[in-house]
């Protein structure tokens, strides 16, 4: 039994050491993405935690709320890749010349204005440091606050306080990347406008649907299904320009 406390004592150790290192290394990556040296104080967390968890259930028949399994350095990156050089930093230079410009728009109806105003301001609170926040007054605030609080991310708005629509997403090829900060806040046509040279890839349309009542009991659940459609060149003032997320 002392050998294995012994053990234990040491994995725990482990775990300390290679969260620290793990806080250590997202600190110093201030942000960047693909980031070699976090991924692998990643793996080395996920791999400590996952050997802690494995000898206190051997020795006690205990478990850890970590849900992890152990992860093969090596297979993870040849499989996934780490940063721009590839696996082992060798891989060519392949940048892209062309910018990709994904483009969705999604249509919502609002069942309950108070429910949605509730749930916004509920947020808004959230994200205060006092936990005090000043009313939410309109639906469009609303789901201004919950974009904010979900980073921007449409699936932020995947509650039931909004019934999503059809939507669509296009992936464009475009000469020049975006600068938010050339159009005026009232030109809603100016960050959406093509130019020659602009290409679309593809779209994707997405169709909301209720399920028959036949197939499900539950007919408060909203299910969506997409469909995908052709792709062709786009030209300057293209009129089927979606919202951009």
């Amino acid at each position: 039994m002392t050998d294995q406390h012994t053990a234990l004592d040491a994995a725990l150790e482990q775990v300390f050491q290679a969260a620290r290192a793990h806080l250590a290394t997202v600190k110093a990556a201030q942000g960047r993405i693909d980031d070699d040296d976090v991924w692998q104080a990643y793996v080395a967390l996920n791999n400590a935690s996952y050997a802690y968890d494995e000898l206190l259930l051997d020795a006690f028949g205990e478990v850890t709320p970590w849900d992890v399994e152990s992860i093969d350095p090596q297979e993870a990156d040849e499989r996934f890749g780490v940063g721009l050089g590839g696996a082992d930093g060798t891989a060519p230079d392949d940048s892209y010349p062309q910018v990709v410009s994904v483009r969705q728009r999604r249509d919502y109806r609002v069942p309950s204005v108070a429910a949605l105003t509730r749930i916004a301001e509920a947020a808004r609170r959230q994200g205060s440091p006092s936990g005090v926040a000043e009313p939410v007054d309109s639906v469009g605030e609303a789901v201004l606050e919950l974009l904010q609080a979900g980073d921007g991310s449409l699936g932020a708005l995947d509650i039931p306080e909004l019934e999503p629509l059809d939507g669509v997403v296009m992936v464009h090829e475009v000469t020049t990347a975006l600068d938010p900060e050339a159009f005026d806040e009232t030109d809603v046509d100016g960050p959406f406008q093509s130019v020659p040279g602009d290409q679309i890839v593809g779209r994707l349309d997405e169709h909301a649907y209720l399920p028959e009542e036949s197939d499900s009991a539950a007919t408060d659940t909203t299910t969506t299904s997409t469909t995908t459609t052709t792709t062709g060149v786009v030209g300057a003032g293209h009129p089927d320009r979606p919202d951009i997320r």
